[in-house]
This record gives C-alpha cells, sequence and structure tokens, in this order.
C-alpha cells in the first residue's frame, strides 16, 4: 500500500463514520481547525447522499414531509452506509430498512412507499435489452408452444402492496398540494411496473395475470403457466387466457427474447 493510498483509505473510513488517524493528517487553516475541516467533507458527503435519497423518493418525502424525511434520510445513512461506487445504488435497502428499524416499523406504509419509489427508480434505471415483437413470435413453430420460456426485460418490477402507494405517489410527482389519504386494502394488491422507451409505467394486476407473470419470471415454460391458470380458468381457456397475456406483454415491451 502506498502512502497516498492510506490517506485516502483512512479519509474514506473518516467519512464513513469510521474513527481512525484522520485528522492527524490534516493541518490546521486560520480559525477552523483539522476536525472542523474534516466535518465539511463529512458533512457534504451526507448531504451529497440526502439529495440522492430525496431524488429516488418521492412518494416517501411528500408523505412524511422535508424534516422528518431528513431525520429519517440520515437514519439511514448511519444504519446503512454506502457500498457502491456510484449512489444510483444507495436507496436500494430503504424499504427494508423501514420496514425494521424503530418507529418507522411502526408506520407500514412507510417501508411500501419506499419498494413503490425503488420500483420506479429501477424500472427506469434499467438496461436497454432487447425487445421481443410480435414479428419474432411469428417465427416460432405451434408445436414448440408448450416448451416455450418467456424472459422478461430487466425493467420489469413485480411488488405486492395493502397500501395505496401508488396514487401517493402518481399525486407527489404531479405535485399536488394534497396527497390523497392513507387506504389499506383488505388483501394484497398485486402491481406491476415497467418501462416502455423512456417511459416508466406501472399498473394493478389481476390475480391471475399476477400469477402467469410471476411463473414467467421464475422461467415456468409455457405449459406449466397454463396448468397454473387452471386454479381460475377452465382447462380448456387457459392456454388462451396465457396467450392473451403474453401479447399484452409484448405490446407493452415488457419482454426480452423466447427459448425452448
Amino acid at each position: 500500500m502506498t502512502a497516498l493510498d492510506k490517506v485516502q483509505g483512512e479519509f474514506q473510513a473518516y467519512l464513513l463514520g469510521a474513527p481512525n488517524g484522520a485528522v492527524d493528517l490534516v493541518v490546521d487553516a486560520g480559525n477552523i481547525n483539522a476536525v472542523q475541516r474534516l466535518e465539511v467533507y463529512a458533512e457534504a458527503y451526507k448531504l451529497r447522499l440526502l439529495e440522492a435519497l430525496e431524488t429516488d423518493f418521492v412518494a416517501l418525502l411528500a408523505h412524511v414531509g422535508s424534516d422528518e424525511f431528513r431525520k429519517l434520510a440520515f437514519a439511514y445513512i448511519e444504519a446503512c452506509p454506502s457500498s457502491h461506487y456510484s449512489v444510483r445504488y444507495f436507496g436500494q435497502h430503504m424499504a427494508d430498512f423501514l420496514k425494521e428499524a424503530s418507529p418507522y416499523c411502526e408506520s407500514p406504509l412507510l417501508a411500501e412507499l419506499a419498494a413503490f419509489d425503488w420500483a420506479l427508480t429501477t424500472a427506469f434505471d434499467a438496461g436497454d435489452d432487447p425487445v421481443l415483437t410480435v414479428e419474432d413470435m411469428s417465427t416460432v413453430d405451434p408445436q414448440a408452444w408448450p416448451r416455450l420460456a418467456f424472459h422478461a426485460r430487466a425493467s420489469v418490477q413485480r411488488l405486492d402492496m395493502r397500501w395505496n402507494a401508488p396514487a401517493i405517489w402518481k399525486a407527489a410527482d404531479s405535485g399536488a398540494e394534497t396527497l390523497p389519504e392513507p387506504e389499506q386494502a383488505e388483501h394484497l394488491i398485486p402491481w406491476l411496473v415497467w418501462r416502455q422507451g423512456l417511459d416508466t409505467f406501472f399498473r394493478s394486476l389481476e390475480v391471475d395475470e399476477a400469477y402467469a407473470l410471476d411463473a414467467l419470471l421464475r422461467g415456468d415454460r409455457f405449459e406449466r403457466i397454463c396448468e397454473g391458470l387452471c386454479e381460475w380458468i377452465d382447462p380448456e381457456h387457459a392456454a388462451g387466457r396465457a396467450a392473451g397475456f403474453l401479447r399484452n406483454w409484448i405490446g407493452e415491451e415488457m419482454l426480452r427474447d423466447v427459448s425452448e
């Protein structure tokens, strides 16, 4: 390890809150001592992380307000230090943090807002993988359909939520002065988030479509998806129902490719 590596390592550790000898590497400057100079950088680092969280968690920020979000964010920064060189991934543990950390765990809506915010962020930032088209499917041998496995694009996200987080996000994103009152459904509602072109979309799912999409994401073959749909649909209509889902997903640019 070179001297520069050692200095950089100790400076980074100091910013992340690990006590070390970094203060001995910095000189006083007039009325500002070494500790104060280091704290300027440490505070700026935390503020940059706060800015990233405010950008990624639109609905959560709007729901709790800027002052409370600041407290929440600094608690998250303390509990989940950044482990990646890009702030793009920093908020990935927010929903789990809010589920487990007191006092936030006492308000289940917060974790669902964070999960929905993060799903939209992940969908928007997902890679531009290929898009399966109707023309691609026209070349598939009809006899091969039972063995086909369809693969979703990277932007496709699935959530099950009990609260009206999507409605709150929509109001927050539009800049509405008043957000919808929190509402809890009797049962979990399946939701889908994905990107089409440069736009991110979301919609709720009927239980059979949610099953079919989850089976596709697991890698189940078409025949297995049809078999599973028989829980809700007559066997003679299951294949048509599954094919209808696939047609919609292809039209919404949710699928990448297909294989046997």
